[in-house]
This record gives structure tokens, sequence and C-alpha cells, in this order.
């Protein structure tokens, strides 16, 4: 299954359109969340709309310049996987919206147990014990669009890592397939944390993006089989 992986489009339809044969050949689209330019609410929906065009196997979640209740325009056009549990393909996705508090200035800035609390799905569906099992989550993905702390996906220019502790926490504990990240732009990498592969992608708004290959399925478990940052 070829992946796409973008995030941090600001409402820069130029991008979206310099990587249109890329997102309408992907088997399915992660996107990390951050439609809309800061303090430019307006500028998400069309951002929205012209992506939800190219291909309709979009799963997001909002960003943190994007306002709070923006989620319900992507359940509008099925792409919210935020708070929630979707399936495609085999896979488990559930996402984290917003970032942390940190400037104070972008309108979706939330607590650390907020956003984790996003991811409250995943660990109800867990029986009590298990989160032990070898290979429990092996088909889940986790798009949250603050990076966990203390990794490659979360260093702003200064050396600071801004990540969530919590979003980490959870990553340690339930070992996902994948997760993807963005909001620091930055901070575009590929890291892991135990067996869980994590990637920022960088923004598509700067004409950077990730792809993946997830194999598996069935009676076979999946595996990310290659993932490369790229750039246009």
């Amino acid at each position: 299954m070829k992946v796409l992986i973008v995030s941090d489009g600001h409402g820069d339809l130029a991008g979206l359109d310099r990587l249109e044969a890329e997102i309408r050949a992907a088997d399915m689209v992660l996107y990390g969340g951050d439609f809309a330019k800061m303090h430019a609410p307006e500028t998400g929906r069309p951002f929205l709309e012209r992506f939800a065009a190219l291909n309709d196997r979009i799963f997001s979640v909002t960003g943190n310049c994007d306002e709070p209740d923006f989620r319900f325009d992507l359940e509008e056009y099925d792409m919210n996987i935020e708070g929630s549990l979707s399936y495609y393909g085999g896979l488990m996705l559930s996402g984290s919206g917003g970032g942390s508090k940190f400037t104070g200035t972008s309108p979706n800035e939330r607590d650390d147990e907020d956003l984790v609390s996003d991811l409250r799905l995943v660990a109800d569906s867990v029986p009590e014990g298990a989160e032990s099992t070898p290979a429990l989550w092996d088909n889940l993905v986790i798009i949250a669009h603050n990076p966990p702390k203390d990794t490659k996906l979360d260093m702003i220019e200064n050396g600071i890592h801004v990540g969530s502790p919590l979003i980490r926490g959870f990553i340690e504990r339930y070992q996902p397939l994948l997760v993807v990240s963005g909001h620091i732009h930055e901070s575009a990498a590929i890291d892991r944390i135990g067996d869980s592969v994590l990637v920022n992608p960088g923004s598509i708004a700067e004409g950077k993006y990730a792809v993946a290959e997830i194999s598996g399925g069935g009676k076979t478990p999946f595996s990310i089989a290659s993932i490369e940052l790229k750039s246009i």
C-alpha cells in the first residue's frame, strides 16, 4: 500500500497543485493538520475542498492554526480521525488535533492532557492487562499534529524539544505501527520510539512530503516496508 504523508499546507493551494500527481496516485493519504494559514481561518476551507477533490482516501486531524470546530469540516469530507477510530485496508487509524500550549497566538492550542485524550478510544479498546501482547497494534496508525517529545520531530530552531510528553507516553505504551506528526516545520524527520516508526514530513507549502510503503495484512503482520522524506 503506497501512503502519501503530508502536513501543514496553511492554505497554499499552489502546494497542492505541485503535488497533485502524487496525491492522486496514492492508495491512502495521511495529513498532519494545519489547513489554514495562521490568523486566516478563511483559507482552510478552500484548501480542504481542493485537497478532497484529489483523493477520496484522505485521513486527517486539525492543526494548531485551524479553528477547533474545523474538525466538523473534515467530517463533512469524511477525513476526520481526531478523537475517533477509522478503518481502511485493514489498518486502524486514530488522531490527536491541535498543538501544545506554547505561543498562545494560534487558535487551537491545548493542554497535553487534552491532546492525548483524543486517543482514548484506542486505549479503551485494549482488554485490561493486554497492552504487553506482542504486535497488539501492528495495524494502528496515529496522526498527531503535535509530535511526541524528545524526538527528531519536535525540535525548534534553538534546539528545544517542544513535543508532547503524554503522546510520547502513549506511543511507548501502545507501540503503533506508524505515527504521523506535523507542526514543527524545521523538524522534518523520520525517527522511532521502540517499534513505532515516526515521521514529520515537513510543510507541503514548502514542497516537503513523505512516502511510505505499508506491507502485510490478513495473516501477515503489517510493517513499514519503506519510508522516505521527499521534496518538490
